[in-house]
This record gives structure tokens, C-alpha cells and sequence, in this order.
């Protein structure tokens, strides 16, 4: 019967991911959770189980928990078209994440000035990799990870155009790039090509493999700090940023935010508007913007 429960597990997996769903942390959890079923002997999911798994990691947020436990609930949810007997565990029953803090935005300055930083990093070679990396996410806004996954010649800089591989959405999008940054990006895929000809990305370490996320943070906080920029900004507030100076551009020429808010979200990756319009609630000034201009159409 827990043999049965780790094939259901698999089964719903290949079916959510048939329908463009990552499921990767899913994909090691639900296993897992199998795994706890089978060592307790229980023939199905109960919410009791469920819940118990669920907190097993010791000095983690509450957060975590319910993570866990979301993705038990999606697999029970369901199972239990095919086994009656199986208990959906009850939302809420743990402490929901607190309201997402205000993002820091980079000014033209800001960003300036973190480039700049990083062309005093050592050596040579890392120096040239995080001014086109850092570069290119704060004009496209593209997610880190995005970037990082951009295989070499993956860049059309012959027209300018940069295809970006889905990560949260199921869509791949395809970014104009301005001439400079064209420009700037050829030169280092120039160098790159004849420090690391076998490279298998576009950005890539001093040794010409693929850039993992912590030494690329550690990077960006080390060029946030060269430049002078206060406080420890994450790499995701670039996007931010590019967010909400658009947002603000558009407000102050008058344009229709509604009517442009979906080409945002698609430009961004978003999977629905509702992702894009948090930066207009986050950012004190889009809200006075926003509040202006829905006072303006109650007058009229």
C-alpha cells in the first residue's frame, strides 16, 4: 500500500508537470512524505500525519512548515478523487509569512555607481563577468537565476533580442536590448570566448564554468558596498527598481496604467497582473501617484 502511495505521488507529479508546473520542491517533498507514511505504517494521507511531517525540521521559520505542508495538500487534494479516504490537511495551520517588505530601489545613480564597483573586483576576469551580469539584470529586470541559465551564444546580438527561458512563468519571452547594452555584452562574450571557448554559458567563474548564486551575492554585496549604496540591497531589488521606474514614468506622462500593466507583467515574466501591481502598494510614491490619478477620474 506504500508502495501504491509513492506511485500516486509520481503519478501527480508527471500529471502537474504535463501541465507546465515545475514542481521542484514538490518533486524531493512529496517522496519524502511518502517515505514518513511507509516508516508509520499509515495506508493513506491523514491531516495528523501530515501535519506531524510537516514540522519535523527543527530551527526553521513557521513558514517553512507551511510550505511543506502546502505541498501535501496539493497531492491530497488530489488523491482523493481516487482514495475517499484520504484527509485534505485544513489551511492555516500555521502562521502565514509576514507582509513582503518594501523593496530598496536603486536610483540611476545607485546603479551607476555598482557597476562602476564593479570593475575594481579581482581578478580581471570576475571584474568583467559581474559588470555585464549585474549590468543586464538592472536594465532587462530579468531574475538571476534567469540570467545565470542563459547558455553561451544564447543572446541574439546580432538583433539585439534576448530569449529568457521561463522560471516562474510557463512562457519563454524574448527582450529588445538597447544598442549600448548590446554593445557591452558583446565585449564580454568576446572575452569570454577567449579566456573559456568551452563555456556552456554565457556568464560564467573564473574557472569558465556556470556561476552558482552564492558567490554572485557575494559579488553584488561587495560592489553595493564599494559604491556606497546603505544597508545589504538583494540583487532582485535591480528588477524592482526597473519595475517601478517604469511605473512611475508612466504615470507621470499620463499613460493608462491599466491598459499597459499586462505588457509589464509579460515583459517581467510575471504569471498575472496581480504580481506586477504589488510594486504600485510597495513604493510610497506610486501610491500617491495612484491615489491622484483615482481621484482625478471620481471628479469627473
Amino acid at each position: 500500500m506504500t508502495t501504491l502511495l509513492h506511485e500516486r505521488a509520481q503519478e501527480y507529479l508527471r500529471l502537474r508537470r504535463a501541465l507546465g508546473y515545475r514542481l521542484r520542491h514538490e518533486g524531493y517533498r512529496l517522496p519524502q512524505f511518502a517515505d514518513y507514511l511507509e516508516q508509520h505504517g499509515a495506508a493513506t494521507v491523514t491531516a495528523a500525519h501530515a501535519i506531524t511531517w510537516a514540522q519535523l525540521p527543527q530551527d526553521v521559520r513557521p513558514v517553512t512548515w507551511a510550505h511543506r505542508l502546502s505541498a501535501v495538500r496539493g497531492f491530497a487534494t488530489w488523491l482523493r478523487a481516487i482514495d475517499p479516504a484520504t484527509e485534505v490537511p485544513p489551511t492555516g495551520v500555521f502562521p502565514r509569512p509576514g507582509k513582503r517588505p518594501a523593496p530598496f530601489i536603486f536610483s540611476d545613480d545607485d546603479i551607476a555607481a555598482m557597476i562602476t564597483a564593479c570593475g575594481s573586483l579581482r581578478p580581471a576576469m570576475r571584474a568583467a563577468t559581474y559588470t555585464a551580469l549585474f549590468g543586464l539584470v538592472a536594465v532587462t529586470g530579468v531574475r538571476i537565476g534567469e540570467a545565470l541559465a542563459i547558455p553561451a551564444g544564447g543572446i541574439d546580438l546580432d538583433a539585439g533580442l534576448l530569449p529568457v527561458a521561463p522560471a516562474k512563468s510557463r512562457r519563454e519571452r524574448i527582450l529588445p536590448l538597447h544598442p549600448t547594452t548590446v554593445a557591452a555584452l558583446a565585449d564580454y562574450d568576446a572575452l569570454r570566448s577567449r579566456r573559456h571557448p568551452e563555456a556552456a554559458t554565457f556568464f560564467v567563474s573564473i574557472r569558465g564554468t556556470m556561476l552558482c548564486h552564492r558567490p554572485v551575492l557575494t559579488a553584488f554585496q561587495e560592489a553595493c558596498a564599494a559604491a556606497g549604496i546603505p544597508g545589504r540591497p538583494r540583487i532582485h531589488e535591480l528588477r524592482h527598481s526597473l519595475a517601478v521606474a517604469t511605473l512611475l514614468n508612466w504615470y507621470r506622462s499620463g499613460e493608462d496604467i491599466d491598459a499597459a500593466m499586462p505588457a509589464l507583467s509579460g515583459y517581467l515574466g510575471h504569471v498575472n497582473p496581480e504580481g506586477t501591481y504589488w510594486y504600485i502598494s510597495s513604493v510610497p510614491e506610486l501610491m500617491q501617484l495612484a491615489a491622484g490619478r483615482a481621484a482625478g477620474r471620481e471628479q469627473r
